[in-house]
């Protein structure tokens, strides 16, 4: 069984759970560390978790929102965590005491029950990358730091049966926001965030009679709604606005079941 869960979704920090069941074997997987240690670990124990359940840690890319305290969750816990050489350099090559693994493009990692399919994005970021992740039988794509979809991102989220994705801020909120020019432009450029309906362009596409769970995430506080990405969503995948998730900024989501 594969089953996720946001910990928190937005610019003030993210961290996600998945989880793989198998036989007796269960794998978790924490993508993101983005929160301080002691807020990370409050909202894993609102998970039923602890630190000690997790076992492994990977990091999309070096922005604050992501990596808050990866390297001090990872060496608190003797923790193996993945993410790219260019992240790693970016951050200033920090020691992680053994504990770090280069993860690369297209290059599958097995962990446990579940298998790991990172992929990289346009963001403006040394080596970011997203991820699939799969049970064997079901599989979630994380989606969630992008300023387009590429073809190279599309084909990896193809046959996914659920998505944590982007849907980061409304155009017209943005372009009335009080944000400076300049972060005006990096929000909605090419390798910024994705906008509602670039959201629901990317779930059109990759759109299939499995797609069960779609979940926004990423929403921008200032610049975008809930009941937007909601309607964006529903409207290309011809659903109901209810039928779609959102990952809160601070309660993020329930476990949902892939």
């Amino acid at each position: 069984m594969l089953r996720f869960r946001s910990l928190g979704s937005g610019s003030s920090g993210n961290a996600t759970v998945v989880e793989a069941s198998s036989g007796l074997q269960t794998t978790r997987l924490l993508i993101d560390c983005g929160l301080g240690l002691k807020h990370l670990d409050a909202r894993l124990a609102r998970a039923g978790l602890s630190a000690g359940d997790i076992d492994a840690v990977f990091i999309t890319h070096e922005h604050g929102d992501h990596i808050g305290c990866a390297r001090a969750f990872a060496l608190r816990g003797r923790l193996p965590v993945w993410m790219s050489h260019g992240t790693h350099a970016a951050l200033g090559l920090p020691d992680f005491d053994g504990l770090l693994h280069v993860a690369r493009d297209a290059t599958p990692i097995d962990l446990g029950a579940l298998q790991l399919h990172p992929f990289t994005v346009p963001h403006d970021a040394r080596e970011p990358l997203q991820l699939c992740c799969s049970d064997g039988a079901a599989r979630l794509g994380v989606l969630t730091d992008l300023g387009h979809a590429t073809a190279h991102v599309l084909e990896q989220l193809a046959g996914c049966d659920a998505l944590l994705l982007e849907c980061n801020h409304d155009p017209d909120l943005l372009a009335a926001s009080g944000y400076p020019a300049f972060l005006k432009r990096r929000v909605g450029g090419a390798y910024g965030h994705l906008a509602n309906a670039a959201a629901a362009a990317v779930a059109q596409a990759v759109h299939h009679a499995g797609l069960r769970q779609v979940v926004a995430a990423h929403l921008s506080e200032q610049n975008n709604h809930p009941e937007l990405a909601r309607a964006a969503l529903a409207a290309a995948l011809g659903c109901q606005p209810a039928d779609i998730g959102v990952a809160d900024a601070a309660a993020g989501t329930p476990w949902l079941t892939v």
